[in-house]
């Protein structure tokens, strides 16, 4: 079995290679059909040819397709993604000192949209009632219909404008090199608030309805009336039996999930202005920073990559029976 689970593991990481492969492959084709070249950023009075020159020879635009294409991949995979037409920095460092927020930003959404929905669930199940199921099903119909742009403005409008209780925008504030440890702690989280709110309502609810459909199937298994049959607690039965093997939908699902948070929250940050990955790629949209939306778009796939990864790897270690699922 040891050996199954390698061959799985090895077969999901060189599938996750080839997939990054063809990903930094899809960005060298759309950099050479975007239009303008990079002189073009440096278009003044003083742009001669052989200022010109230097441009294309600095960008390796004056080799060969083919060598323009190896040079790509190479320093892509060696994380030298170019340097930064508007900030004069390497895109790496640019990107990391983002992501670090949006990493913290998207696991703590993700942690409260799982644990939120499994209580949720648990809760509903524990009652029993038909009339409180429609309510909260179709509630969580509601609530992920909503676009994440009108909750957000929503909630800015009744809790920061009419009833001033968080800040509109920002992470900080203004005096807030001020406060003591606690403090600042405090005054990040009042910053937080609506934006985790408007992050992570969607993902609740629809988690919510992947887990209690799980946890519906899971409950009509002939074991779990055999289990009751014999007189077990109902609360015992839940724990052991019914939540963990309701879990397998929740980790596919997360996995994906994830990745799109990691790869770029993008409207709740650009709508509450916080300094995380999805405003920096508007960001170097609307300037035309080139190599810093080369390098967004990379790290945003390259991440959803990864986490589907890590999910499969958790899945196939929480449940042996999906090894011949994941290698077919």
């Amino acid at each position: 079995m040891k050996s199954g689970i390698l061959k799985t593991i090895l077969l999901r990481f060189f599938s996750s290679l080839l997939t990054l492969f063809l990903l930094i492959s899809f960005l060298f084709v759309l950099i050479r059909l975007s239009p303008g070249n990079p002189t073009d950023k440096y278009i003044s009075a003083k742009l001669g040819s052989e200022l010109s020159d230097k441009i294309f020879e600095k960008f390796s635009l004056n080799q060969p397709i083919a060598d323009q294409y190896f040079a790509f991949v190479t320093n892509v995979f060696k994380g030298d993604l170019g340097i930064s037409y508007n900030y004069r920095q390497p895109v790496f460092e640019i990107i990391w000192e983002y992501f670090s927020f949006t990493l913290v930003f998207a696991i703590t959404s993700i942690i409260l949209q799982i644990g939120m929905s499994i209580w949720l669930s648990v809760w509903v199940i524990k009652w029993r009632s038909k009339l409180l199921d429609n309510f909260i099903s179709n509630s969580a119909i509601l609530v992920y219909s909503i676009p994440a742009f009108v909750l957000g403005v929503a909630l800015i409008y009744i809790f920061s404008v009419e009833w001033n209780l968080f800040p509109i925008s920002g992470l900080h504030s203004l005096d807030f090199e001020n406060f003591s440890f606690f403090g600042k702690v405090i005054d990040t989280l009042h910053h937080l608030f609506l934006p985790l709110i408007t992050l992570t309502a969607a993902g609740v609810a629809m988690f919510y309805k992947y887990t209690k459909d799980s946890m519906d199937e899971v409950l009509s298994q002939t074991f779990i009336t055999n289990l009751v049959s014999s007189g077990l607690e109902s609360n015992s039965i839940l724990k052991k039996h019914v939540i963990p093997n309701s879990l397998r939908p929740i980790i596919s699902v997360a996995g994906v999930e994830l990745g799109i948070l990691l790869g770029g929250t993008l409207i709740t940050e650009v709508i509450f202005s916080l300094p995380g990955m999805g405003r920096l790629t508007i960001d170097s949209i609307l300037s035309r920073d080139y190599p810093l939306v080369i390098g967004c778009v990379f790290t945003a796939g390259a991440v959803m990559i990864i986490a589907n990864f890590l999910a499969d790897i958790f899945k196939l270690k929480l449940d042996k029976r999906l090894l011949k699922g994941i290698l077919n």
